[in-house]
């Protein structure tokens, strides 16, 4: 405001006279969102149309502060958004105490008001201000409009207006705040896709390259004549290698699956690829366990709709887990049948004590280590990755625990179409 003390017209209150401290919203940030609402303007217009008055304003209203967030100003009184007033000298602490609006239709004959001081000092003697409430019920601001004459205010349909009016900017600043807020968690979201993508990046070559290297280099000396204990050591190295191969390959799955939305299947059907891969797998776990006993039966008479590349991946970490909590003197069984229509079957079982109930509540869960106290068990990724190969492929995975065995059976029903 531009005119000075006592000419009737509101004076601007200074910034170094407040003294309660700041609100959790900044007076530039409520401005900027009640300057965001394209309709304001249109219920401001309203607003002075309907009643006569020539001057209506959006506030937001503090214990300590009134300030213009949006103001049609027909008065001329010099007062914009961003504008504040001294909070003592309007009636907006009583509405923002008591929720109930202030309406004045002539302050020089009204019995209430003739004697307050806030007309005399603005000069105004119609006035109406009804307060903004967010849909929680937290205390906005008002939504007012006053004049120099008097005006009929207080009808049925004047304060239903003003009171519709304020209820609809209430839900605007509420669905702005919402919408704050969803565009912010889209940002975290964003963040995090990146993060991933750079995750399943440094997993699929910064350490997958080395170790592969590594792997190499073992298989190359392993055909050179070496001395009993050179090979014993040659033999670890190619053990820890495919160990951490799998790890590797679990948590890539994991990063893929678990945040990206599950594990990719390509499926084909191809009974002899299928064998092939099976074969292979159990190959290469007898070639790193040469102490240990795998059987492998296979019945592959049909053609099986399937990812070949997955479930060999998925008997890898049965057999990894079979090797790892089975019985160290008792033999592996594998046993893989196909079915008319493309079913399948494929189970992994050693000889052990059974899985206590607790464990076996928790078997596929991620990162869900078996308590036996075997070394080396891995990050708990295995039996998670192995369920989530066979839900891709529509099936899901059994276990049976007792004193004689315990046995992961994986089955998957008849393709629609081979």
């Amino acid at each position: 405001m531009t005119a000075p003390a006592g000419s009737g017209y509101p004076v601007p209150m200074s910034k170094g006279n407040q003294t309660s401290p700041p609100p959790a919203r900044s007076a530039a940030e409520d401005i900027r969102a009640v300057g965001r609402i394209d309709v304001v303007p249109s219920i401001l217009d309203v607003v002075c149309r309907v009643t006569g008055l020539r001057f209506a304003a959006v506030a937001r209203v503090t214990e300590a502060d009134w300030t213009a967030c949006a103001v049609r100003d027909g008065l001329g009184l010099g007062l914009g958004p961003g504008g504040e007033l001294r909070i003592e000298t309007t009636f907006c602490q009583k509405i923002r105490a008591s929720g109930d609006p202030v309406i004045i239709e002539h302050a020089a004959e009204d019995p209430v008001f003739c004697d307050h001081p806030s007309p005399k000092m603005y000069g105004f003697e119609s006035y109406i201000s009804v307060p903004i409430q967010r849909p929680d019920g937290t205390f906005f601001g008002t939504l007012c409009a006053l004049d120099t004459s008097p005006a009929r205010l207080r009808t049925p349909q004047t304060e239903a207006m003003f009171k519709l009016f304020a209820q609809l900017i209430g839900f605007h600043l509420d669905a702005q705040d919402r919408l704050e807020r969803s565009e912010a968690a889209l940002l975290d979201e964003r963040r995090t896709a990146e993060l991933r993508e750079q995750f399943i990046a440094v997993l699929g070559h910064d350490l997958r390259n080395p170790l592969a290297a590594v792997a190499a280099g073992a298989r190359l000396l392993s055909r050179q004549p070496l001395d009993e204990r050179s090979s014993s050591l040659i033999a670890a190295i190619q053990k820890s290698c495919a160990r951490m191969a799998g790890l590797v390959g679990n948590l890539l799955d994991f990063a893929r699956g678990r945040l990206g939305g599950g594990v990719p299947v390509e499926r084909a059907a191809d009974g002899r690829r299928l064998a092939e891969c099976l074969d292979h797998v159990v190959e290469e776990l007898r070639a790193v366990w040469p102490e240990r006993t795998i059987r492998m039966e296979a019945a592959l008479d049909h053609p099986v709709l399937c990812d070949c590349e997955r479930v060999g991946q998925l008997l890898s970490n049965l057999l990894a887990n079979a090797l790892t909590h089975g019985a160290p003197d008792g033999p592996i069984d594998v046993r893989a049948r196909s079915g008319e229509g493309g079913s399948f079957e494929l189970s992994v079982a050693n000889p052990g004590g059974p899985i206590p109930s607790d464990t076996m509540e928790r078997l596929f869960k991620p990162f869900s280590r078996r308590a036996d106290g075997r070394p080396h068990s891995g990050l708990g990724l295995g039996l998670y990755i192995a369920s989530e190969i066979a839900r891709a492929h529509g099936g899901a995975i059994s276990v049976s625990s007792d004193e004689r065995e315990t046995r992961f059976t994986f089955r998957m029903p008849a393709a629609l179409t081979l």
